[in-house]
């Protein structure tokens, strides 16, 4: 009977570790649904049944567009700069993206696509949206300047197809072009799981346009919580069946103006306010106390995913992780007589910053920034002043670099308004 009892006890403790080890060993696949032009202030006040269960397993936040107000990184709240912020983890003066046109984007501030490919070549990554030029432009799918990024699975340009979606003046033939977007998303996950994807959907933007706050409005936004449930059902049989975790980000590019809900474009408060909806485990004390940026989503992602940022990019990036630990946020820089005052927020203890300083933005061109290390400091003095008279300069870039992230500000000679 002991002799049972020692096999039956090995036997428990073999299973217990293979499972630990399984669950310990998941592929990890990430996905983000960008549903295009609504104010935090809507998707909280409607029906939005699987938004909601989704937030259950992670959290709910609002978010903010259009970088620092009246400050050289302030962002139109315009569809494509958005979407750019989100890809690049950066504000417009950086990704260089001002409008729809999309005329010229700075590729030297790599996408999330181009950062996971270099690093895991052989993994794949999906595009699903209707505008074609959100792969083709933005996420440059087989351009030069992006090292012939080669997107995997793609399914788009369907706004062209004016024979299988008859353009109407009511713009009907957008939600039909939606749902074949989330019908060829749920389908590939199902069946290839691309490993990082991006999903867009437009309908909502169009009724805002056209009709504003209203019930037309409101409906476009309900059919598109049905959309987001299709696509977390395809997750979810994913996770059921597959040994995988994955994470998914909802969000939008940017709100509506106060007066009818028409227009968006400007830096008021609403046209500013986006929300964010994940099943992210352990969102960090940054999402929680402060105002996250749709740039943060990026570097959140690229944690999820273990991509590991190059310094010259991490120097670059403008969100902060929104899960796992921070050590600073609320970067402020001010130049006063030959010396830098900076200043933060520490989200940890026991470590100190290093506050590195570069007077070039080389970085623009497609070359390195020299930057020097000007002062190690304790994190939780929250402060120091650096003298640079020996670096003179109208412009410089200062970042401040933790044990868990690292942030940026410029220092510019005018406020671009």
């Amino acid at each position: 009977m002991q002799h049972i009892f020692k096999t039956t006890r090995l036997f428990i403790v073999l299973l217990l570790t293979v499972t630990i080890a399984s669950a310990q060993n998941k592929t990890r696949k990430a996905l983000f649904i960008i549903a295009d032009g609504i104010p935090a202030d809507v998707i909280e006040k409607l029906s939005t049944p699987n938004l909601k269960a989704i937030a259950q397993q992670g959290g709910y936040l609002r978010m903010h567009v259009g970088g620092d107000k009246s400050a050289y990184s302030q962002t139109p709240t315009i569809s494509a700069v958005g979407y750019n912020s989100l890809l690049t983890g950066t504000w417009v003066n950086k990704h260089n993206v001002w409008g729809n046109d999309i005329t010229a984007p700075n590729y030297n501030y790599p996408t999330i696509f181009r950062l996971f490919k270099d690093q895991y070549p052989n993994k794949k990554i999906a595009v699903y949206s209707s505008w074609l030029d959100n792969r083709t432009k933005l996420v440059g799918d087989g351009l030069a300047q992006t090292n012939s990024l080669h997107v995997d699975y793609h399914a788009d340009g369907f706004e062209l197809d004016t024979i299988n979606f008859k353009h109407d003046r009511e713009s009907a033939y957008m939600h039909r072009i939606d749902e074949k977007v989330v019908e060829e998303a749920s389908a590939g996950i199902k069946k290839n799981a691309p490993d990082l994807s991006w999903v867009y959907l437009e309908y909502t933007d169009d009724m805002g346009h056209r009709y504003g706050d209203s019930p037309q409005y409101y409906t476009a936004i309900e059919m598109m919580d049905a959309q987001v449930g299709k696509i977390w059902q395809a997750i979810q049989y994913r996770q059921k069946n597959f040994n995988e975790e994955w994470v998914i980000f909802i969000t939008t590019d940017h709100g509506r103006g106060e007066k009818d809900g028409k227009d968006h474009g400007g830096q008021s408060t609403r046209q500013r306010s986006t929300w964010a909806v994940t099943n992210a485990k352990g969102l960090n004390n940054y999402s929680k106390y402060y105002y996250p940026g749709i740039v943060d989503i990026m570097p959140s992602i690229a944690r999820f995913m273990n991509i590991t940022i190059p310094v010259k990019y991490q120097r670059e990036i403008d969100g902060t992780p929104l899960t796992g630990p921070v050590s600073v946020a609320e970067l402020k820089v001010n130049l006063i007589q030959g010396a830098i005052d900076v200043n933060w927020k520490a989200l940890s203890k026991d470590e100190k910053v290093k506050i590195w300083v570069t007077p070039a933005n080389n970085v623009k061109e497609g070359k390195p920034d020299d930057y020097k290390l000007l002062a190690e400091v304790p994190i939780g003095l929250e402060h120091v002043l650096i003298p640079v008279k020996d670096i003179p300069s109208e412009f410089y870039k200062v970042v401040v670099e933790g044990k868990y992230n690292t942030v940026n500000k410029w220092i510019a000679p005018e406020v671009k308004k």
